[in-house]
């Protein structure tokens, strides 16, 4: 049986591979260079095994498009004779193993907009942050590779103009344009060009106004609707919430919006809706200060690391339908928690949520066992929040 000779199909194939695991670092000119593919050389048994085999093989390698990349060395066989025989593929460069590998525009057009780049900002030349936006260089279409060039460099020169994203003076640029892929290769460009230390996420570190944080609140309480137009349900920037004359005896953060927008009239209570991990910005309320705080949210561990935060931010914060006794008279209701909080250590929490938080974590009642707020039966929901 005549042995593994590589082909130039073969070479190709592993020309294809070695460019997908270091295509990215080449932009920066790093790689040893000749990349050089072992051929396989076959015995004089191979040829007595599988002359024509073998024949095919040189007359290929013979025929190959860029010959002076083989290297090829005479062999004596006693029988054979004298045979020429090709040892080795020799790519002389990025460009050519490129070209080999059939990614040639490719490889050409990000070489030459990651040097664009890396003449206009020097302290990138050679950076990781330019190698990893290898598919950026290779694929954005002229006008948008050109776009992203302007809108870098006016955030450079304007580091701290304050503007909304919508006011940016950059031809071509809008909202929809910078979405959540550019936003993300802009700050990491951004923050590899400029030294801000502390200042992290997209508006920051483009020196724009963020837009206004908004909240979802319910005025369950009639009293005090009367404060507010009447209203119920209002949305607003953070801010305007915190300007309304409002006095409440309760705030109620609920973690879900439909169980928030589902409440009843509740005498004294405002509740705030969905706020997730931003919890802490209850005390941007100045109304909220000296009220009795409750939150409820699911019980499982994400949901107890969420009090745990809010609890150290706002201090006295009691919860609501997160314990053990709601959790086991739900159990016909319980799905999974599909990934647990990794962190262990919640040190906010009361003895007894502690207890219940320590028992999903240990699988006490089950795998990954979860209680989503939403469903819990609407009866008990009411008669408890109701009764505290």
């Amino acid at each position: 049986m005549v042995k593994k000779l590589l082909s130039p199909e073969d070479a190709r194939s592993s020309a294809r591979r070695t460019y997908q695991l270091h295509h990215r670092n080449w932009l920066a000119g790093d790689g040893a260079w000749p990349c050089v593919i072992a051929l396989g050389r076959p015995l004089e048994r191979d040829v007595h095994a599988g002359a024509a085999r073998v024949r095919a093989w040189i007359d290929a390698w013979g025929a190959f498009s860029e010959p002076a990349w083989v290297r090829w060395v005479d062999v004596q066989w006693l029988r054979v004779g004298n045979q020429r025989v090709p040892t080795h593929l020799e790519i002389p460069s990025s460009q050519a193993l490129a070209a080999f590998a059939g990614e040639n525009i490719r490889f050409e057009r990000a070489l030459e907009r990651y040097a664009h780049c890396a003449s206009l900002w020097p302290s990138l030349a050679g950076a990781p942050v330019l190698s990893r936006a290898f598919d950026v260089f290779a694929d954005y279409t002229e006008t948008d590779f050109a776009r992203l060039v302007r809108l870098v460099s006016w955030l450079l020169e304007h580091p701290d103009s304050g503007r909304a994203l919508r006011e940016l003076p950059v031809p071509g640029i809008h909202t929809k344009w910078i979405d959540a892929r550019r936003r993300s290769l802009v700050t990491e460009w951004l923050g590899a060009l400029r030294a801000r230390p502390g200042v992290e996420g997209f508006h920051q570190l483009c020196g724009l106004r963020p837009p206004p944080v908004r909240l979802r609140m319910r005025v369950l309480c009639p009293a005090l609707r009367k404060e507010v137009a009447g209203l119920s349900d209002i949305e607003a920037p953070l801010e305007d919430l915190a300007k309304l004359p409002l006095a409440p005896q309760r705030v109620l953060v609920v973690e879900n919006l439909e169980s928030g927008l589902a409440l009843p009239d509740l005498p004294g209570c405002v509740a705030l809706l969905g706020l997730g991990n931003a919890v802490s910005l209850v005390a941007r309320l100045g109304w909220a200060a000296g009220t009795e705080l409750v939150y409820w949210g699911d019980i499982d561990t994400h949901g107890f690391a969420i009090l745990d935060r809010a609890r150290a931010s706002l201090g006295a914060l009691s919860s609501v339908l997160m314990d053990e006794v709601t959790l086991l008279a739900c159990r016909e209701l319980w799905g999974e928690e599909p990934v647990q909080c990794p962190v262990r250590e919640l040190t906010h929490l009361t003895e007894t949520e502690r207890s219940t938080f320590e028992g999903l974590c240990t699988q006490r009642w089950g795998h990954h066992v979860r209680l989503e707020q939403e469903r819990i039966p609407w009866d008990r929901v009411v008669g408890v929040l109701g009764a505290s």
